[in-house]
């Protein structure tokens, strides 16, 4: 079971590297004032200048595409450092699932609502590469890699603990039984009770609405006579 928790644990920070490198291939294509031009997501996410017929072009920067490259980096970074910080374990699978959903929606969208190509003239077309839908999916790879492991070395600790821990999924099944429990304790209220009670509600906002209002009214009136003396 250790051997797997660590290959796990090693797969995990390779695919998490991967989803960062991934960042460095030919991602979409722009086709401005009649060229052709390419670029890579990290072109894209962090503006720089390309060569566009002759001409440098420093790039804008996509909000989108650098904020999933930033998400991969921390993620690669968590699972790294969770060979000596466990902590860790948890927020890496949480990130990198935000990213590859993000990722996908990226992949699946139209390229002209996150592919930022200003300051080019006359954009015409802008078309994703394959590495656009493989992002998404390393992205995922690591996540289930991730969860695996936190699973894994989860049901490790626990097994060699002698305090009655229980594991995550066991964790999970208690919360929402008793949840489940807490919820069947609530008496709710009848028709005619949800209806006295909406009135007073009613009633003592309008009162209190009536108190604010002359208050104001009065300070209003006090700071003109102060002023106008």
């Amino acid at each position: 079971m250790k051997v797997i928790n660590k290959i796990c644990q090693i797969l995990a920070i390779v695919f998490s590297l991967a989803t960062v490198v991934v960042f460095f291939l030919h991602f979409a294509t722009v086709e401005a004032d009649g060229n052709s031009v390419k670029f890579i997501a990290a072109q894209l996410g962090f503006g720089s200048k390309v060569d566009v017929a002759g001409s440098e072009v420093d790039m804008a920067r996509s909000a989108h595409i650098l904020f999933c490259f930033w998400l991969s980096v921390i993620s690669l970074v968590m699972s790294a450092f969770s060979f000596k910080a466990k902590g860790l374990r948890y927020a890496a699978p949480g990130l990198g699932l935000i990213n590859a959903i993000y990722l996908l929606v990226i992949a699946l969208s139209s390229e002209w609502k996150f592919i930022d190509t200003r300051p080019l003239a006359n954009v015409t077309a802008k078309t994703y590469t394959p590495v656009a839908l493989i992002m998404a999916i390393v992205a995922f790879v690591f996540v289930i890699f991730a969860v695996a492991y936190l699973l894994i070395d989860d049901y490790i600790e626990v097994s060699n603990s002698k305090n009655g821990a229980l594991t995550i999924p066991k964790r999970l099944i208690r919360f929402f039984r008793d949840y489940k429990s807490e919820v069947k304790k609530i008496v709710w209220p009848g028709i005619k009770e949800v209806l006295k009670n909406t009135v007073i509600v009613l009633i003592m906002c309008a009162l209190i609405g009536v108190v604010i209002w002359l208050v104001d009214f009065g300070l209003g009136k006090l700071i003109e006579l102060i002023l106008g003396a």
